[in-house]
């Protein structure tokens, strides 16, 4: 796993240094599994194969981590738009049910915005299911705005 894709900050915002190893990599990345499809239950059946196939395509996974446990993790990207420009999305961002309401998820979103910003994203944008309503509350109280409907076909 390319180690450019993986990152991991402390519950105040700060890098956690990522395992050197490979092996390390693998089992820090595998940590998050259960969290990650606990969100997103339909998640290919090879996780980290999943993910490098992600990856590849220029995704990248940020865990938030606080006594050595994975309290939220975001997966990511930065990609052109004839919208916005050049914009940072998040495509996954899950905080453990237990730790919800801690700050995790908002040191977690000043995280990518700050990354944003350095990446020259003018916009930081998010998908969330309209049944989220938590949400939408949160990602509200954050100072997100939804501005538009995002619309999908089985096929």
């Amino acid at each position: 796993m390319d180690i450019e894709h993986f990152q991991r900050i402390d519950g105040q915002g700060q890098p956690v240094a990522v395992p050197s190893s490979e092996g390390s990599r693998l089992e820090a990345l595998l940590k998050g599994e259960a969290l990650h499809r606990a969100f997103r239950p339909k998640l290919g059946a090879d996780y980290v194969q999943t993910l490098h196939l992600l990856f590849g395509e220029g995704t990248r996974l940020t865990q938030v981590i606080d006594e050595g446990e994975i309290r939220a993790l975001a997966l990511w990207r930065v990609f052109h738009t004839t919208y916005c420009g050049r914009c940072l999305e998040i495509d996954d961002l899950v905080t453990d049910e237990g730790h919800r309401s801690k700050g995790y998820g908002a040191v977690l979103l000043q995280h990518l915005e700050e990354i944003g910003r350095k990446l020259g994203c003018p916009t930081l944008a998010l998908n969330s299911a309209t049944h989220r309503t938590r949400a939408h509350r949160f990602y509200f109280r954050e100072g997100y705005a939804a501005i538009a409907f995002h619309f999908s076909k089985d096929l």
